[in-house]
């Protein structure tokens, strides 16, 4: 039987995973009205990743707002996500699809998008990051949340401790800290082993997103030295 090599796609997207550090997950900013500048201003100055997150979307209405972020991704070159709904994937071509813990199991996820598409994977607890670093078909996965945050009411923060026994484990799947992260908290994720962040309101809420931005990206660097 002949070997199935990845495709110069999976390839290219793996790499640039690899690279990046600092994930930004969004609404399309309908209060503000300023979406394609703000992508531009955080894709500009250091924002690796980026994914739509604004729950009770119509389809249809997802789909449109992606097709800004593709063209601000495109760009500058970052990595355009997907939150939870790989029927949305099919169409978006994103990417990205990131799963939480009772979303589509992952093998159904690839069957549907195929090896092109990178799949990562919410962890709260140490039991669910060791499975997400061994879970085929994961490409990477976030561990929190670190702190409480209002973007998941209700849910229960494990703390820096998780970060602890994920950086403990020295996997080589990529992973990233999640939660309630800023620049003013960051130093105590650098410290137990994190080396890439999701935020959110970190930047979302910034009175200067690139700027905000643009030192994140700068400390996460300085922090693999």
């Amino acid at each position: 039987m002949p070997l199935h090599l990845p495709s110069d796609r999976a390839v290219s997207l793996r790499a640039r995973l690899d690279r990046a550090r600092l994930y930004l997950c969004t609404d399309a900013r309908e209060r503000q009205g300023d979406l394609p500048e703000f992508l531009d201003a955080v894709l500009g100055n250091g924002v690796d990743i980026v994914q739509l997150r604004q729950k009770g979307l119509e389809a249809r209405q997802e789909i449109e707002y992606l097709s800004v972020f593709r063209e601000a991704c495109d760009r500058h070159g970052a990595l355009l996500a997907v939150n939870d709904r790989a029927d949305v994937a099919v169409v978006a071509r994103p990417d990205v699809l990131h799963l939480g813990q009772d979303d589509l199991p992952v093998g159904v996820a690839r069957r549907i998008l195929g090896e092109d598409v990178l799949i990562g994977r919410s962890t709260h607890s140490d039991e669910q990051a060791s499975a997400a670093a061994a879970e085929p078909g994961v490409d990477y996965f976030a561990a929190g949340p670190v702190w409480p945050t209002p973007t998941k009411p209700g849910r229960s923060a494990p703390g820096p401790k998780l970060l602890e026994y994920v950086a403990a484990q020295r996997g080589s799947r990529p992973w990233f800290a999640i939660g309630g992260i800023d620049l003013a908290n960051l130093d105590q994720v650098l410290d137990r082993g994190a080396r890439r962040v999701v935020v959110v309101r970190a930047l979302t809420e910034a009175p200067a997103p690139g700027a905000a931005a643009a030192e994140l990206a700068r400390r996460l660097r300085d922090a693999r030295c």
